[in-house]
């Protein structure tokens, strides 16, 4: 069994990305590292090259600015460097997801355990949104508490807007959400412990290629009932580059809520009378 690991960044210094902390983070664990690298205006690429390991292929590529419908570049990006993957199964991260060492061995076991089970697709995790710092982590349906970041490499899978997966049927021109089985594992997700200025420049640059327009970012404007304190461990590969603030981030107790934190609120409700888990799903669940 072969386990490729493949990721896009561009201008990762610039924004803010712990893009190195993530790659280290799964190398000892994948026989193949593919990072597409597009041209950017810092020291990505030379921060890439510079962590030395063997396993990682480097691809430069150039982004196409004119393309600014629905996010489609980022789908262009992450396909770039999957396409490249010669693994059984393709293990996608983003620049600011992070894997814990102790689950190493259980992502190479799930991956084992379903490598003969054609029903699996993909595997998923469970997410840690962290936010504000270090010690502080979101609980909300806002908030996906799990996705899919593992795949085969012999799906016919694309990426519409480097978010999630669809795989193409049989029938072509059908897609569909990839059905994935859960790893055992989490992926420690840290874009939102980055400075506010940092989320503020990234935010401002990327919105183009959604078609949006950049709003100004505040931490503490947040709905305070989805905050939650962090009791565990930090994967050793991120520990120097997180903020060294104690306790549990604050936000405005004042803070307006907006009619989709409200939604949300509601939602929650739902999901505590209920039992059920309401955060939004890119994957088909495969039971055991």
């Amino acid at each position: 069994m072969k386990i490729s690991a493949f990721t896009f960044i561009k201008n990762g210094t610039i924004f803010g990305f712990p893009f190195t902390e993530s790659i280290r983070s799964v190398l000892p664990v994948v026989d193949e590292f593919v990072v597409n690298v597009g041209k950017g205006d810092d020291d990505t690429l030379e921060r890439v090259r510079q962590i030395g390991d063997p396993k990682i292929r480097i691809i430069e590529s150039h982004w196409n600015d004119k393309m600014r419908v629905s996010g489609y570049v980022y789908g262009q990006q992450k396909m770039i460097a999957q396409f490249n993957c010669t693994g059984d199964w393709a293990f996608y991260l983003e620049g600011d997801e992070v894997v814990h060492e102790n689950e190493l061995d259980t992502i190479v076991n799930a991956c084992r355990a379903n490598l003969d089970d054609e029903r699996v697709e993909a595997l998923s995790f469970d997410y840690y949104h962290f936010y504000g710092n270090a010690n502080t982590y979101l609980d909300s349906p806002r908030w996906y508490r799990r996705a899919a970041r593992i795949i085969r490499t012999s799906v016919r899978s694309i990426a519409p807007d480097g978010l999630f997966w669809h795989v193409l049927t049989d029938r072509s021109k059908v897609a569909r959400y990839p059905r994935a089985a859960h790893s055992g594992a989490s992926i420690y997700h840290y874009g939102w412990v980055r400075s506010e200025s940092e989320m503020n420049r990234k935010s401002e640059y990327i919105q183009k290629y959604w078609s949006k327009n950049h709003e100004r970012i505040d931490y503490r404007e947040i709905d305070p009932r989805i905050v939650r304190e962090f009791t565990g461990t930090h994967p050793a590969v991120i520990r120097e580059w997180l903020p060294k603030e104690k306790g549990v981030f604050q936000p405005n107790p004042d803070h307006l809520l907006t009619s989709r934190e409200k939604k949300h609120r509601i939602m929650a409700r739902f999901e505590k009378w209920f039992g059920w888990e309401l955060s939004k799903k890119h994957y088909i669940a495969v039971k055991p």
